[in-house]
């Protein structure tokens, strides 16, 4: 469960600061959002996902059910915001690939806690249940509490960063943040392989069995009961990172469904999300599940 974005992307030489402006090379739109990112990864990579979310009653919002109903992805449980528009993301990417991004969530922000109420069947149905902060707190909070009800393993991509009570912490029994968001949730700077330990562990004792920090080009560190190691990101022409934690995330889960370990699920996102920073837009560039190339 998550957001749905419309993404529209400007590629540039670099990155303007602020007060500055620049002129870019080119312009697109693409669909979006972290949630229907991950959702798209986890179908491409072989999953059997239903979604979670909220849309305006506008074109972007008819749009994005196009793209997951197309994606194999069970949407009856996309609710439509009368009020308020589908969410949009502007995102700058620079020349070598890294991005800068502000989203304006839109309906993202009105999914409610009974929404979710409506939506129990499908946690129910779950092996796994992914989620992620561009929709409210205390709706992802409201859906963990579901989940381990039904005991269901909860993934969370705690993005964007925010602080995060323990009690919450204590019910995800996986969690996927990038370098900042680890940095937020431990209070210890990332600078090396130790120090990734270090913010792995201060996660953990928040009640969290598994940690796994993306590296970006630096891989992933796992941090588990059976694992505690840097996993090694694939050496790739990265030409767009937008989206490559997302599919991270899908791939991670699609794997750990399958029963394999945290290390073995961590190997093989980290090959799907390298693929992915070599092609272009963030749904766009998830590949396919016969793309994947375990290095």
């Amino acid at each position: 469960m998550g957001s749905c974005n419309t993404d529209m992307i400007v590629r540039a030489d670099t990155l303007p600061v602020p007060g500055e402006t620049i002129l870019g090379e080119s312009f697109i739109t693409n669909p979006g959002g972290k949630g229907a990112n991950q959702a798209i990864a986890a179908s491409r990579l072989g999953g059997d996902v239903s979604f979670i979310s909220k849309i305006g009653n506008d074109l972007f919002g008819l749009q994005t059910m196009e793209i997951l109903r197309s994606s194999n992805i069970d949407s009856e449980y996309i609710f439509t915001d009368r009020k308020s528009p589908s969410g949009v993301a502007l995102v700058f990417v620079d020349s070598v690939g890294e991005n800068s991004i502000v989203v304006a969530p839109g309906a993202n922000s009105s999914l409610s806690k009974e929404d979710i109420r409506k939506a129990a069947c499908k946690f129910k149905e779950a092996d796994i249940v992914l989620i992620q902060l561009e929709i409210p707190v205390g709706t992802a909070e409201y859906a963990v509490e579901m989940a381990i009800g039904y005991g269901k393993k909860v993934v969370l991509n705690p993005a964007p960063a925010t602080a995060l009570d323990a009690s919450f912490l204590n019910n995800v029994n996986t969690i996927l943040p990038n370098r900042i968001e680890a940095q937020m949730l431990s209070g210890i700077r990332i600078t090396d392989e130790q120090s990734a330990f270090s913010a792995a562990e201060a996660i953990s004792s928040k009640g969290v069995e598994n940690v796994v920090i993306t590296l970006g080009k630096d891989g992933a560190y796992v941090y588990s009961p059976d694992c505690k190691t840097i996993v090694k990101a694939a050496n790739v022409h990265s030409v767009d990172t937008t989206g490559a934690g997302d599919t991270f995330c899908g791939a991670f889960c699609v794997y750990l469904a399958e029963g394999n370990s945290i290390y073995d699920c961590a190997r093989f996102a980290n090959a799907a999300a390298a693929l992915a920073t070599t092609r272009v837009g963030a749904q766009s560039s998830i590949p396919y599940r016969s793309d994947i190339v375990i290095y």
